[in-house]
């Protein structure tokens, strides 16, 4: 029988179609992330034993080393030098461009007003204390030393990117465009990458203040791992040496203002041991003090030395020569930036000779430094907007640079073509002081370049203390006064180690095997930029 149902069910009911996807939310601008310290966090800053005994460990073998073969120490710095230089001199020279057009970005683009800190919070320092620690921490003994030995040298012995004759008036430009090249912006883009990058982390991110928690935005938990920890005993080591190098050049460069002034022939060690270990003494009292008291009210000290002494000098030296000289450096340094930038190891053993004394080896330089300075920098810029700080960061310190090189490598050179030899039968180290002696006041002028030498030196070392106790510590903040004070007595005893095992020799291969340690930090300061 056919079935005679009919077929009126209802029609089936049509599933509902799922409501379309919103499109992905973006990444929020960096400025709309609302700011949060690292203290506000609940990170713990425990002791890291294996970064923190592992460079103790380095450490003694170096000056154990040191004390065994120094010429060896020296060989092995030179030859490691000379193969850096020659396969990898165009990668610093690069990597000092790129990080300033990075920096530019960052500074003046759409990222120019995010504050390093909370939207409201305003600086821990004036911007006068500021600028006179970042003075203090990023140039130093150096400034002194190299101020107008550096211009001197090169208007003795032109680069070979200058096709002029040495101790001619056609050599002073050139002269003061490469000082310019080697200790102006190009120089402080390193520190502005690494202390705006640790700043807006620690700061802004809530993260530790390491140079390996840099990169937990591609690694997440950097800092605990193998190659953070890598990365943040190797900073321990870069800023540990490279420090007491520093203090070594500025230890004999005492002992030469004091024997020019006195007029008293220092034989032996005993003044030099002498020397270190109070000043030791003094830079550890200040840096367990803090960067509040200690360290801001030495930097704001120099600074009125070093100003009133480069003052002075404008006045009683050859004043219009050095007025003359200030804008027409800036010029030929506009000039002459691609020629000195573009020299290589390709140009003939003078160009691979001059790069291994002076442009590479300076690039190198300031990379191994950035894990002290950056740090620092970044401890002291706290409240500021990043345009304010890449500002300040690079230009000042930048400005302050030239106008001390053309007024001191200006007059150094002025009583060259005057037919007086600053470095005749003497050492580097006496040139700043055989320049003062050729001016009024002379025995006066030279003592107070003798303190600010001083002061200098124990800006720099407590900077260091603090920085490499910090680093030890996971990144803590303040941290614990014992290890800052380890630090400390391992870095005046590495620099005593230094100059009695080998002297000058010793210091110069010590010096050189740290800027072969820039090397890899080259390629940490690109993941920087990426990260």
């Amino acid at each position: 029988m056919a079935d005679t149902r009919r077929n009126d069910a209802e029609p089936p009911t049509k599933r509902p179609q799922p409501e379309p996807m919103p499109n992905p939310i973006p990444d929020p601008h960096p400025g709309l992330i609302p700011g949060i310290g690292v203290e506000q966090t609940a990170t713990r800053f425990p002791t890291n034993t294996a970064v923190f005994v592992g460079a103790i460990a380095v450490t003694l073998g170096v000056i154990v080393w040191a004390f065994i073969t120094p010429d060896s120490l020296q060989t092995a710095g030179t030859v490691s030098l000379a193969w850096v230089t020659e396969n990898f001199g165009w990668l610093f020279g690069g990597l000092a461009i790129a990080i300033a057009v990075f920096m530019l970005y960052v500074g003046y683009g759409r990222m120019g007003g995010i504050r390093l800190g909370a939207d409201d919070e305003k600086p821990e320092f004036s911007t006068a204390s500021w600028i006179s620690m970042l003075f203090a921490a990023g140039l130093g003994i150096g400034l002194l030393f190299y101020g107008p030995l550096e211009p001197l040298t090169y208007f003795n012995t032109p680069s070979p990117s200058q096709s002029v004759e040495g101790g001619t008036q056609a050599a002073v430009l050139p002269a003061m465009a490469q000082s310019t090249l080697h200790w102006g912006p190009l120089a402080w883009v390193f520190y502005a990458l690494v202390g705006g990058a640790i700043a807006y982390n620690s700061y802004r991110r809530g993260r530790a203040p390491l140079i390996s928690a840099l990169f937990e935005p591609v690694f997440p938990g950097s800092t605990n791992r193998v190659l953070g920890r890598i990365i943040d005993f190797s900073a321990i080591l870069v800023t540990l040496f490279g420090t007491a190098v520093s203090l070594g050049i500025g230890a004999l460069q005492i002992q030469s203002g004091f024997t020019l002034v006195s007029g008293i022939d220092i034989e032996g060690n005993m003044f030099l041991i002498g020397a270190i270990a109070l000043l030791t003494s003094l830079f550890i009292a200040s840096a367990v003090s803090g960067v509040k008291r200690g360290i801001r009210m030495l930097s704001n000290t120099n600074m009125i030395l070093t100003g009133a002494l480069a003052l002075f000098v404008l006045v009683v030296g050859p004043t219009v020569f050095i007025l003359n000289l200030m804008p027409t450096t800036l010029v030929e340094f506009v000039q002459q930036l691609g020629a000195m930038l573009t020299l290589n190891a390709n140009d003939g053993e003078d160009a691979v000779e001059f790069l291994g004394a002076w442009t590479t080896y300076y690039w190198a330089w300031w990379v191994s430094w950035t894990p002290f300075v950056g740090m620092f920098i970044a401890k002291i810029s706290r409240g500021r907007t990043l345009r304010e700080f890449v500002t300040t960061v690079v230009v000042v310190p930048s400005a302050i640079v030239i106008a001390w090189f053309v007024v001191y490598g200006g007059t150094a050179i002025f009583m060259s073509l005057d037919g007086i030899d600053l470095q005749l039968g003497g050492t580097s180290e006496e040139v700043m002081f055989r320049l003062l002696e050729n001016l009024p006041l002379g025995a006066i002028t030279s003592v107070i370049a003798m303190i600010a030498v001083v002061v200098f030196f124990i800006t720099a070392a407590d900077s260091a203390s603090i920085v490499m106790a910090s680093m030890s510590q996971s990144g803590r903040p303040e941290p614990s006064k014992w290890v800052t004070i380890t630090w400390g007595l391992m870095l005046g005893t590495i620099a005593v180690a230094l100059l009695l095992a080998g002297g000058q020799d010793a210091l110069s291969g010590l010096q050189s095997l740290m800027v072969v340690s820039a090397l890899p930090f080259a390629f940490v300061v690109m993941g920087i930029m990426v990260s």
